[in-house]
């Protein structure tokens, strides 16, 4: 019997640190409103294991839907990688990603937002629109932001982040192609130096 309490008394406080710390805990300081890395937002749930680690060479690689960085990237990049990896899984939610930084799911101008947000390369989140004219013109070296009225992506380290991996779509995922599946002419910009 006292083991039986024993570990339901280490479950417990084990949950109970977990809601402490997760998005929506009691203890959680959320800041959506920016401000904050990825890696200090409270609202942004721990990096996945695995996350730092790195591929030789200058493109990120696609293994088992999770993109690894390219151990050359500047460290803004990984930890732009980093973020996207936390969402890589989530739905896609029209609006998703612009009313808070962690949500529920995200959408597509929402998810590039996030992920821009944990190298600390955006302080709000911007739709597709806005992405037309943020930042430089053309595509950087690192990281290119492809943007019309209705849609946006990214090339990241040689890899697409993009919401609509097919023409339903999908969510927020990597892709070892380049082009997304929705056709129509985009405005290409980079964050300065990158």
């Amino acid at each position: 019997m006292l083991s039986r309490h024993s570990r339901l008394g280490g479950a417990l406080a084990v949950i109970a640190s977990i809601l402490a710390f997760s998005p929506g805990g009691a203890a959680a300081a959320c800041n959506p409103s920016g401000g904050l890395s990825a890696a200090q937002d409270p609202c942004a749930p721990a990096p996945e294991t695995g996350a730092t680690t790195t591929v030789p060479g200058v493109k990120a690689r696609l293994v088992d839907g999770m993109a690894i960085a390219p151990a050359s990237a500047p460290p803004a990049v990984k930890q732009v990688i980093e973020a996207a990896n936390r969402i890589r899984t989530k739905p896609y939610l029209w609006g998703g990603g612009h009313g808070r930084w962690w949500d529920t799911g995200y959408d597509c101008s929402g998810a590039i937002s996030y992920a821009l947000r944990g190298g600390s390369l955006i302080t709000s989140q911007l739709d597709s629109t806005g992405f037309m004219s943020w930042g430089e013109p053309e595509a950087g070296r690192w990281i290119s932001v492809y943007a019309n009225a209705g849609h946006a992506y990214a090339v990241i380290a040689g890899l697409r982040w993009d919401t609509a991996g097919s023409i339903g779509g999908t969510g927020p995922r990597w892709y070892a192609g380049t082009r997304s599946v929705v056709s129509g002419s985009f405005a290409v910009r980079h964050p300065p130096g990158y």
